[in-house]
């Protein structure tokens, strides 16, 4: 004997691009372009142990829904449009008791031509993305609202230090008080939220942290003599969190990336320190999630 103990499902890879223009000026244009992916949870078990489809909201329904919405309301900011849709099918379908929503929004920015922002011409920021998840269920009203960086790649090539660290014999690594520091950024936030309609609503509070989130990574990143990848992430966190009241915990994924100096000793030369080699792998992984500190009873 079997039971069916969780299921969702929807539709992935929901791709569009809206532009906005500015009333006053057509001509004044900003573009967003998401990935969207919708779950749906409920009343569908029959449909996965008897074969009855008939609670079923089809994944093609589901993809014309986020395409319509897009199209007929505001997608700005990718939290408010992930709450919104939320709403909408929780709302829409009894049957569906809840949803789990990703928003991948690839980031163009505008050109700048002689010290301006051309109007309505842009330069695509990847690999980089902003993104949103948003889960919510209709019966307990549980909701969690998480938004993050990815794949932003940094290097700076002195300001890094990994010294002190346990030795045993296994240990190669010789200590280093100058280094290269090269990552990807993956830096995720949780907010504190209590309903749908406060997500709606406040989208320049999303913008707003967003931005703060992303200024303190780069800022942190380009002065701190990092003495580990995990002192500057920790750091970087607890920034985020005192600048960020609505923040709840921040979480770090860092991939320290590599890059070795060639050994040049089989040519006569002894003192290479400018010329290094990139070395993909393997490479480090350090994650940490700071919150706030819990009052002590």
């Amino acid at each position: 004997m079997v039971e069916l103990i969780s299921s969702s499902y929807g539709k992935a890879n929901v791709k569009f691009l809206k532009v906005k223009k500015d009333p006053s000026n057509p001509l004044i244009q900003d573009v967003l372009e998401a990935n969207v992916q919708v779950l749906l949870k409920g009343k569908f078990d029959e449909s996965y142990t008897k074969a009855d489809n008939s609670s079923i909201v089809p994944t093609d329904t589901v993809k014309n829904t986020i395409l319509v919405e897009a199209k007929n309301n505001n997608v700005w900011p990718i939290e408010s449009f992930a709450a919104h849709l939320a709403k909408h099918f929780t709302s829409k379908y009894s049957q569906v008791e809840g949803i789990e929503i990703t928003i991948i929004q690839a980031l163009w920015n505008k050109i700048k031509l002689n010290g301006k922002s051309h109007e309505h011409s842009f330069k695509h920021e990847g690999p980089e993305t902003r993104r949103t998840q948003l889960t919510y269920d209709k019966l307990s009203k549980k909701l969690s609202l998480v938004s993050s960086i990815k794949d932003l790649t940094v290097l700076k090539s002195t300001g890094s230090m990994f010294y002190g660290y346990n030795v045993c014999d296994y240990t190669t690594l010789q200590p280093t008080k100058d280094r290269i520091l090269s990552t990807d950024v993956d830096a995720s936030w949780s907010y504190k939220v209590s309903n749908l309609d406060e997500i709606i609503s406040n989208g320049a509070l999303f913008d707003k942290t967003y931005k703060s989130a992303r200024d303190i990574t780069l800022e942190l990143f380009c002065k701190e003599n990092s003495p580990s990848v995990q002192a500057t992430m920790y750091n970087m966190g607890e920034k985020i969190i005192d600048e960020n009241k609505e923040v709840e915990n921040v979480t770090y994924i860092l991939p320290n990336k590599h890059y070795i100096l060639f050994n040049f000793e089989w040519k006569g030369i002894k003192d290479n320190k400018e010329l290094f080699y990139p070395s993909p792998d393997p490479n480090g992984l350090i994650k940490c999630t700071i919150g706030r500190e819990k009052a002590k009873l």
